[in-house]
């Protein structure tokens, strides 16, 4: 079969579509999803279809990413100096790169407590990945290699790889793609809405502290290497757990030896009004994951931050065998770069607080919506938790979910998204007030319309 070549540039929107069809297979692709749409312009919070439709980014750029907004000359001057100075070499072994330096220092110094080791990776997956090695591995070079069990939780995200999409704590995550990952445990989230159904009288800590130590105890506990989890769960609908959880499970773990994995590959470099959100939850982890934020989604680029006790355990005696093409890549190190200076010279995580307010104030009218269960905001991320009855709070069904973010978008041009039965916002953390007053009326239009209408 002999494919013609094309210029997007000249082609419509239609046959654009047709195309994509044709030859995109799209990360959670669903059969039920024919439609498409094809962006192909940003500008701070607004991006622009292939029909010229502006439409404001309520998602940062989908996926909990563009904190510094869209197309800032900044970030592409920057690549561009870079590519003309190196492209790219390796990091592996002895090799090294100026800029991949540089970030490592930059970021040990915004790392909570004495995370001062770095490894790059290519994005949030990898980060996870890396860090389930690093964890297995620093047990074993301590003379506890039986120490290879990985505690996540159910609701959990974590990447979509062989190991980190087995720690993933969403059934269609797994379905037919097994044997998935040995060694993984999952523990209940803290999710308070849903507390009486999934703890009872319980105080929601007390259970969930509880049913820690309990799997624990029969894992055995010398055979735990860590216990990995998002400090606000973005991918389970923004679930933010009690003040003491976190300090609680750090407790457990200490008094056995298991390290905390605290994945912030959504909530670092300010999406919740920290720079590492683990930092103000008391988390105290080992190890960190970040991805997106690091470079506002300009360049493919993640770190994993690690104590120096645990960075100096996996590259003793034969080191650390792992490694990825584009660990430690110049381009996106330098990006990385830019795109933090931007981030603290404009204080985007103070603005993140902010953008939490006005859509604290702009979503109230949902306490009205009888299909709305629970509005739930942290920082620049809220999830509108959608159900079929509010009394039994049966989850809405996704694809209904889908439609109503889908008539968002079409009445409002305003972007957001659909997950499991959550309706996401994870705005640009550049996002002022009119632009959050715009969404949140679109969300609360929609949402109060279609309920009134049965």
């Amino acid at each position: 079969m002999t494919i013609t070549p094309i210029r997007t540039q000249s082609a419509s929107s239609t046959e654009l579509e047709d195309l994509d069809r044709r030859h995109l297979i799209h990360p959670l692709q669903a059969a039920a999803i024919s439609d498409r749409l094809v962006i192909v312009r940003g500008k701070g919070c607004a991006v622009w279809d292939a029909d010229g439709n502006e439409l404001l980014d309520a998602t940062g750029g989908g996926l909990w990413h563009s904190h510094v907004g869209h197309g800032r000359r900044e970030l592409a001057e920057a690549a561009a100096k870079q590519i003309e100075q190196l492209e790219y070499f390796t990091s592996y072994q002895e090799f090294t790169n100026d800029k991949a330096i540089e970030l490592a220092v930059r970021l040990s110094g915004l790392a909570p407590a004495d995370l001062n080791k770095v490894f790059f990776t290519s994005g949030g997956s990898e980060s996870v990945e890396t860090a389930i090695k690093a964890a297995r591995l620093y047990h074993a070079r301590r003379g506890q290699p039986d120490r290879t069990w990985i505690i996540s939780r159910l609701y959990g995200y974590h990447g979509a790889n062989y190991g980190s999409g087995t720690l993933t704590g969403f059934e269609p995550m797994h379905l037919s793609v097994g044997p998935n990952l040995p060694h993984v445990e999952k523990v209940s989230p803290p999710y308070l809405y849903r507390a009486a159904e999934l703890y009872g009288d319980q105080d929601p800590t007390d259970f969930l502290i509880n049913e820690l130590e309990q799997t624990i105890e029969r894992l055995g506990p010398g055979n735990v290497a860590a216990m990995i989890g998002e400090p606000v769960m973005g991918g389970g609908g923004v679930l933010t757990p009690p003040a003491d959880y976190w300090p609680r499970v750090r407790e457990v773990l200490n008094k056995h030896g298991i390290l905390l994995i605290a994945d912030e590959v959504i909530t670092a470099f300010g999406r919740t009004g920290a720079w590492f959100d683990s930092a103000q939850r008391d988390m105290d982890p080992d190890i960190i994951t970040t991805a997106k934020g690091i470079t506002s989604g300009y360049f493919s680029f993640g770190a994993v931050l690690l104590r120096d006790g645990i960075g100096d355990a996996i590259t003793e005696d034969y080191g650390f065998f792992h490694g990825y093409t584009f660990s430690g890549h110049p381009v996106g190190a330098a990006v990385a770069l830019a795109n933090l200076d931007i981030m603290e010279r404009e204080d985007l995580p103070a603005n993140a607080l902010s953008i939490g307010d006005w859509f604290r104030a702009g979503l109230a009218p949902l306490a009205d919506v009888p299909t709305v269960g629970d509005v739930r905001v942290e920082g620049a991320a809220a999830a509108i938790e959608m159900v079929a009855d509010r009394q039994t709070r049966e989850p809405m069904a996704f694809p209904d979910v889908f439609g109503l973010t889908a008539q968002i978008r079409a009445k409002h041009g305003v972007i957001t998204r659909p997950y499991a039965h959550n309706i996401i916002l994870s705005p640009p953390l550049t996002m002022n007030e009119d632009e959050v007053r715009r969404a949140s009326a679109a969300i609360v239009d929609v949402l109060t319309q279609t309920a009134a209408n049965g």
